[in-house]
């Protein structure tokens, strides 16, 4: 069965696999550069960057962003309703349990997409070290476009470390048991595609940041330390925390009650040096104070490491599940 098996993958894998080589000879040949240069640049080396390796930065964080949903797209889907599609379903199952037909599928195509996210994914996180370590000295402060996103942001968590592995896993076999109830690849390809939209927004915005209880910092508000004012008067603040993702930033007044700035502060950022000052020392005076939730930078591995196990249990208990349908409901 795993020799019939490779006989149907081996395409997919040779393409799959060669993009994943010529991806990383050419990091292998630019990272070296990458890392002298910032050893001698300094302060000064995102200014240095130059096109190719921004384009290759940009290339891998998209690639390895919308590789999990390539793979549930293109393998999993397919798997069990092109076997449905020509009917070779009945043959494979006369020679072989139905068990044993999944099984193998599953194990050597779910490997071989573990295999190659896990190895881009680290392969890109060294590459990119310098390039997340300069962006976290930066703590904020603007950068070359794209560049300014720290490795623990919501941008770029995904493309960094073992998390592709995770991913790669759990939406491989979310493709599969996609196809197995809806019996017809395009419809399947589409219901994975969207579920791969559903699953990353809700695991970044309701699931992340809850994986270890946050810290808080409470800080004044400063002409030094303000980001922006909006319209609606709420204010976000610059904290000395580098390489930290901040989750979320709340005005609270000298009760400690959420609230919003007073509409003159909106006319502090554009008075001289002096006078800005002296308007926000008038509202720290008043008891105002920015609440800032967020991830410190050293708890990057730790995510990474909750976040993969999760997707791996989820895409065990899924495969599970592909077992008990091909078994009892297809025929």
């Amino acid at each position: 069965m795993i020799w019939l098996t490779w006989r149907q993958f081996r395409t997919q894998a040779a393409v799959a696999f060669g993009a994943v080589v010529v991806i990383l000879a050419a990091l292998a040949a630019t990272g070296p550069q990458l890392a002298h240069m910032y050893q001698t640049r300094g302060d000064r080396f995102l200014d240095g960057i130059g096109a190719l390796d921004t384009d290759l930065y940009l290339v891998t964080v998209l690639a390895l962003l919308v590789l999990p949903a390539l793979i549930g797209m293109f393998w999993g889907a397919p798997l069990v309703t092109r076997e449905l599609d020509a009917g070779t379903h009945r043959l494979a199952w006369t020679l072989t349990t139905r068990t044993r037909w999944l099984v193998a599928k599953l194990g050597l195509i779910g490997l071989a997409a573990m295999a190659a996210s896990g190895l881009l994914g680290l392969a890109v996180t060294w590459w990119a070290g310098p390039i997340d370590k300069a962006i976290a000295a930066k703590n904020g402060a603007p950068g070359p476009g794209f560049l300014i996103f720290p490795r623990m942001s919501v941008e770029i968590f995904g493309s960094r470390g073992i998390v592709p592995i995770g991913y790669a896993a759990f939406f491989f076999v979310l493709g599969v048991i996609t196809g197995a109830i809806v019996r017809r690849t395009l419809p399947a390809m589409a219901i994975l595609l969207a579920l791969f939209i559903a699953t990353q927004i809700t695991v970044f915005g309701q699931v992340r940041s809850h994986l270890i209880a946050p810290e808080h910092l409470t800080t004044t508000i400063t002409a030094r330390n303000l980001t922006s004012i909006n319209m609606f008067n709420h204010i976000t603040v610059t904290v000395n925390r580098p390489g930290a993702w901040v989750i979320s930033q709340q005005t609270v007044n000298a009760a400690g009650d959420s609230v919003t700035v007073p509409s003159w502060v909106l006319n502090c950022p554009s008075r001289s040096r002096q006078e800005s000052q002296a308007c926000f020392d008038k509202l720290t005076g008043l008891g105002y104070r920015q609440v800032v939730t967020y991830h410190p930078a050293d708890r990057f591995w730790t995510l990474q490491l909750y976040e993969t196990v999760i997707y791996l249990a989820l895409a065990l208990a899924l495969a599970g599940l592909c077992v008990w349908l091909i078994r009892r409901r297809l025929s």
